[in-house]
């Protein structure tokens, strides 16, 4: 049960959106360029980065939403999603796209944790400042999001299928589809 009077026909951060408008909005805004715009990770990545980061935050409804905007980005590497939660060695991903997924976790942590070495094992790996931006960014924007979405007891559906229908949305329609 939510922690406040939130709308019940709207699970997770999209009844807090609903609740307040006014700062939904700009946090769409941002989320859209994060997740979708101009960017050298793909969307899928980004996504998969979103949903790692959620995981690990023990997030059930950003997990459950990102995870499903992953597996249908991802289309035939689907599987990595669930792969990269159990342990990011053995998931088919590049050396590049894990040692990203690493800064990421330390990001969940605190961002302090992220070392030199950290950004040099991706840089070796082929990683530009722009990727090691962008996944900081996503992770740090994914820990808020989650601690929102957690802090506030928003509604999580059990159903699956709940969380592909919001993926479709996003896929197909973006973030500010959301509203």
């Amino acid at each position: 049960m939510p922690h406040i009077n939130l709308p019940s026909e709207f699970p997770g951060i999209m009844s807090l959106f609903q609740y307040r408008q006014d700062t939904a909005k700009p946090i769409n805004e941002f989320t859209e360029i994060l997740m979708r715009g101009e960017s050298p990770l793909s969307v899928g990545e980004r996504e998969l980065i979103a949903a790692y980061v959620s995981y690990r935050n023990e997030c059930n409804f950003c997990t459950g939403t990102h995870s499903a905007i992953a597996r249908k980005l991802l289309q035939d590497k689907s599987p990595v999603v669930d792969a990269v939660k159990q342990d990011i060695e053995t998931a088919d991903l590049s050396d590049k796209m894990k040692a990203l997924l690493k800064i990421a976790g330390k990001v969940q942590v605190g961002g302090h944790l992220v070392k030199p070495e950290d950004i040099e094992a991706a840089r070796k790996h082929g990683a530009s400042d722009r990727e090691l931006h962008d996944t900081v960014l996503i992770a740090a924007a994914f820990c808020m999001f989650n601690r929102y979405v957690d802090g506030l007891a928003t509604i999580a559906p059990e159903d699956p299928s709940a969380y592909e229908q919001m993926a479709s949305i996003v896929v197909e329609g973006g973030y500010n589809q959301t509203l």
